[in-house]
C-alpha cells in the first residue's frame, strides 16, 4: 500500500490555513506525509503599506516573492513536509482587471493545468485529495478554477480514493458568531447572510484540530503582508479557539467504505492493526 498521503489544492499563498491547516498539522503529527500545491503565487495581494493593484508601491513580482516566502514559514509551523507550485498568475478577485489577462490562472486552458496538476497527484499518489467546492467557496475566480483542476485531475489519473470540499457549516458558524457578540466582540456591524456557508446536512465530515490551533494562529501570523486575517488574529485566545478547532468539509466521493458522518477524512484507508 502507498504511504498515506494527504494533499490540498488551494488558489494563493495563505489559503492553506484556515480550512486545512488544522488537518495539515494534525495529519502530519500521525506521520501521514502531507502535500500542499499553491495554483497561483499571488500577485494581486496587498503590496507594502497594504497598496493594492493598480495603486502607487504596488509591485507584482515584489508581492509574489514576499507570499511565497511567507508561504513557506506557514508550511514550516503547519508541519507540511511538501509544498508545490503550479506558479500560475493570480486572477484578482472577481470584477479585477486581472481577470481579463490571458495569462492569470483562471484564463489557463483547463487541460494545461490540470495536466500540471495531475502529474503531481501521479507522483505523490495522495489517497485523500481536498479542494474548494464548484463557488471556490466565495466565487473567487481562482478558487474556481482550482476546483476545476482538482476534479479533473482526480478523475483522469484515478489516484485518489476520496475526494473532499472544504466547507463552512452554516449553523456552527451562527452559533459562533452570535457567541463571539456575546463575549464582546465588535463586528463592525457585520452580519452574515441567513445562507452564509455550507448547509449542515450536506456536511459529512468534521475533525478536530483544536490541538493545532497554536500552530495555525503561528501560520496565520506567517502571512504577515496580507490583512485580511487581521481581524482573527486580534481575537482573544479564548475565541480563536473556538473559530480555528475544527475544520469540516464534504466528501464527494469515496472508493472505500467510509462512515456517512466522519471525524477522520482517512477512514475506510487505514491498515487494519
Amino acid at each position: 500500500m502507498d504511504q498515506l498521503t494527504l494533499m490540498a489544492v488551494h488558489a494563493h499563498p495563505d489559503d492553506e490555513v484556515m480550512s486545512t491547516g488544522g488537518i495539515f498539522a494534525r495529519y502530519a503529527d500521525e506521520g501521514i506525509r502531507t502535500v500542499l500545491v499553491t495554483c497561483t503565487n499571488g500577485e494581486q495581494g496587498d503590496g507594502a503599506g497594504g497598496a493594492k493593484p493598480g495603486e502607487d508601491g504596488h509591485d507584482a513580482a515584489d508581492v509574489a516573492r514576499q507570499r511565497l516566502s511567507e508561504l513557506r514559514e506557514s508550511a514550516g509551523h503547519l508541519g507540511i513536509t511538501h509544498v508545490e507550485l503550479l506558479g500560475y498568475q493570480d486572477s484578482g478577485m472577481d470584477g479585477w482587471d486581472a481577470n481579463h489577462d490571458a495569462a492569470s490562472f483562471a484564463n489557463v486552458p483547463l487541460e494545461e493545468s490540470s495536466a500540471k496538476l495531475a502529474a503531481l497527484i501521479e507522483r505523490y499518489r495522495p489517497q485523500v485529495i481536498v479542494t474548494y467546492d464548484e463557488n471556490g467557496g466565495y466565487g473567487h475566480p481562482d478558487h474556481i478554477q482550482a476546483h476545476r483542476i482538482t476534479v479533473a485531475a482526480t478523475e483522469s489519473t484515478g489516484i485518489p480514493a476520496k475526494l473532499y470540499y472544504t466547507a463552512i457549516p452554516r449553523q456552527r458558524m451562527k452559533e459562533m458568531f452570535e457567541a463571539l457578540k456575546a463575549a464582546g466582540m465588535e463586528f463592525d456591524d457585520f452580519e452574515p447572510d441567513a445562507d452564509f456557508g455550507t448547509p449542515d446536512e450536506l456536511i459529512t465530515s468534521v475533525v478536530d484540530v483544536s490541538g493545532t490551533v497554536e500552530r495555525k494562529v503561528k501560520a496565520l501570523r506567517a502571512h504577515a503582508s496580507q490583512g485580511d486575517s487581521a481581524f482573527l488574529l486580534k481575537m482573544p485566545e479564548e475565541a480563536q479557539q473556538m473559530v480555528f478547532s475544527h475544520e469540516a468539509f464534504v466528501r464527494v466521493s469515496s472508493a472505500v467504505e467510509a462512515p456517512g458522518h466522519e471525524d477522520d477524512l482517512f477512514a475506510g484507508l487505514r491498515r487494519p492493526y
